[in-house]
């Protein structure tokens, strides 16, 4: 039970996708995708963050797939898709670019919804055309652009240079996680979750990150320790929601209000007390009503129909 990449009932166990595709990146990276619900419903990509995977929006594809078209990816080297060389912000857009062209129809809008390293991704990729094309609106969930070392509070000590060079010694280390114990668990929800997240929530999240090779885990840990990102946030021009829980220790929310005053179109910030960085698990009705109402609001009620989009030549069907 320990090795489980997720768990296998209740709330947050991962919901089977109408069907699955393989992308291929610009690089070559082959990319995971799963794509739930109705085929002509409106849209919603779902990019979750580092040490995570698809597995980790299961509650919000549950929800939303009753009448959207949820299209989920695992990051580069994550869940489903394959280690890759290639680590950085222009990879990581790369990606989202690439899902994007393969899934939606020309022209078609999506609401985009990003976690933590998911989030980052959108705004390395503001400037795609991918994404200036196909995003209506998009959530940021429990993320940030820069400093993002210097300013979390893992370690429990005063800001400065001990607490930066402790903090980027756990955050990077390449020792193995190990199986899913008590103890485990523990220091999970410590470092990710609010103190109020309850048994279920800290399993389901446990799961997953554990599941996460610890070398990949360690190669996205040196592309946030170098997180330069204000130049994106500015180029976010489609509508944003901001959703930050007020004991994230690894983004806190000064980094969600520093998003908020430089993004062009902020349409909110939603501070939730006593909630951890995990906020899709740890609020998901929350969180999918967020989602549900950024796609009632600015995608179009009418789509152009179609299978795949543009971009459906450099997918692969898989069983």
């Amino acid at each position: 039970m320990s090795r489980l990449l997720h768990v296998a009932d209740g709330p947050y166990a991962p919901p089977v996708p109408a069907h699955e595709l393989t992308v291929t990146a610009a690089d070559g990276a082959r990319i995971h995708v799963e794509v739930h619900g109705p085929e002509h419903a409106p849209a919603v990509v779902l990019a979750h963050g580092w040490c995570c995977s698809t597995a980790f929006w299961a509650a919000q594809i549950r929800a939303l797939a009753a009448d959207h078209r949820v299209i989920a990816y695992d990051q580069r080297g994550h869940g489903r898709s394959p280690a890759n060389p290639a680590y950085g912000t222009e990879p990581l857009a790369d990606d989202l670019e690439a899902v994007l062209e393969a899934t939606l129809a020309p022209g078609e809008r999506a609401v985009i919804a990003g976690h933590s390293m998911g989030g980052m991704t959108l705004m390395a990729a503001a400037t795609r055309p991918a994404v200036r094309e196909h995003a209506a609106a998009a959530l940021l969930c429990s993320t940030g652009s820069a400093r993002l070392v210097a300013s979390a509070t893992v370690v429990p000590m005063r800001a400065g240079r001990v607490r930066t060079w402790l903090t980027r010694r756990i955050l990077g280390s390449r020792a193995p996680l190990g199986p899913v114990t008590p103890l485990a668990r523990r220091i999970l929800k410590y470092g990710t979750m609010g103190p109020g997240s309850n048994p279920l929530m800290v399993e389901a999240c446990a799961r997953i990150v554990h599941a996460c090779p610890s070398r990949v885990r360690h190669g996205w840990s040196q592309v946030l320790d170098l997180l330069d990102l204000d130049h994106g946030i500015r180029e976010l021009r489609m509508p944003v929601e901001i959703v930050v829980g007020t004991a994230d220790r690894l983004t806190p929310p000064v980094h969600a209000r520093e998003l908020a005053a430089a993004l062009p179109d902020c349409v909110g910030l939603t501070e939730l007390p006593g909630l951890g960085h995990m906020t899709p698990v740890e609020a998901p009705d929350l969180v999918t009503g967020k989602i549900r109402a950024l796609a009632a609001t600015y995608i179009p009620s009418a789509r152009v129909p179609s299978a795949h989009g543009a971009g459906a030549e450099h997918a692969e069907e898989s069983a």
